[in-house]
């Protein structure tokens, strides 16, 4: 699934993160907790240079606790990385880390100056709502629109940290095919850029393999259908997607499925694993070694 979204605004950002970088101390990069790797963003690590980063992994309360869990391991053997599973609209839950913050900006503290945080993300991660509960006010714009947020804006906490929001930024394409249709099953797309029946028989064939039993459970099949195509069929059928003269809304159904699945109505899902991810990079970088290989030494890259 090719996705191109780089909007211009997206474009500024990027320029201003690179220049106000030198005076951050630490890097929040916000995940969706159902999505981690494809919800990363590639410039965060280009941008942040060698600044620690925590990498928040927020809506764990939908994502599956044991791959949760799995992913905190894989970024916590990543360079001055720590990871950190949360709910941004719990409030309660940020004060957890606030204290990593504050751990890992001790040699600020220690002068009595405030360590300095840049948070980072895509479009509908929950960036504005987790500053809105750092800060214990609504001061960031939230909604369930990506790419709510479109400027820079300093927060002092009061408590020794100050926080930089940036606007959510995607990178201009996605390399890995897969983790475009995961961005636009999650939501992190605007549904106006994803055709909806591509995009849930690609979830569906997930959930087929990865968590058939919630599946069946919240649809209700009689039979477990063999392929996402059946998959879809069989949803249309059993929640009423017909239009006139009994025909299969295979749309209204697609829209259904999906909505659903972002609401955590299906379960506790994660559409992406670690050792999935890595298969699927070697796959990429298997590809790639093999395209260079074809060109001939005369014939530019």
């Amino acid at each position: 699934m090719t996705i191109q979204w780089f909007p211009g605004h997206m474009n500024k950002a990027r320029r201003k993160i690179s220049e106000a970088m030198p005076e951050i101390d630490i890097v929040i990069e916000v995940l969706d907790a159902r999505l981690p790797f494809s919800s990363t963003n590639p410039m965060v690590d280009e941008l942040r240079l060698d600044k620690p980063c925590i990498k928040v992994l927020n809506k764990a309360d939908l994502a599956d606790p044991k791959q949760t869990q799995a992913w905190v391991e894989y970024f916590e053997k990543q360079h001055n990385t720590k990871a950190l599973p949360l709910v941004a609209e719990l409030r309660g839950q940020t004060n957890r880390l606030i204290s990593l913050i504050k751990q890992m900006g001790t040699a600020r503290s220690s002068k009595k100056l405030s360590t300095r945080v840049m948070i980072m993300g895509i479009p509908n991660v929950g960036k504005s709502t987790l500053i809105n509960a750092l800060s214990g006010r609504s001061i960031a714009k939230t909604g369930n629109e990506p790419a709510v947020t479109k400027s820079n804006q300093m927060i002092d906490l009061k408590n020794g940290i100050v926080l930089s929001d940036t606007p959510g930024i995607l990178w201009p394409k996605f390399e890995n095919m897969a983790s475009g249709y995961r961005l636009a099953a999650s939501g992190a797309v605007k549904d106006t850029a994803i055709e909806y029946i591509d995009v849930a028989q690609y979830a569906l064939a997930y959930l087929l393999e990865y968590y058939p039993q919630e599946l069946s459970t919240r649809f209700k099949f009689k039979t477990m259908p063999a392929t996402a195509e059946e998959a879809l069929k069989s949803i249309a059928q059993r929640r009423g997607c017909l239009r006139p003269g009994g025909i299969l809304d295979l749309h209204k159904a697609a829209e259904l499925c999906l909505h659903e699945l972002r609401s955590g109505k299906i379960g506790l899902i994660t559409l992406e694993t670690p050792a999935l991810v890595e298969q699927e990079l070697a796959v990429i970088r298997e590809q790639e070694e093999a395209r260079l290989a074809a060109l001939s030494p005369d014939e530019p890259e």
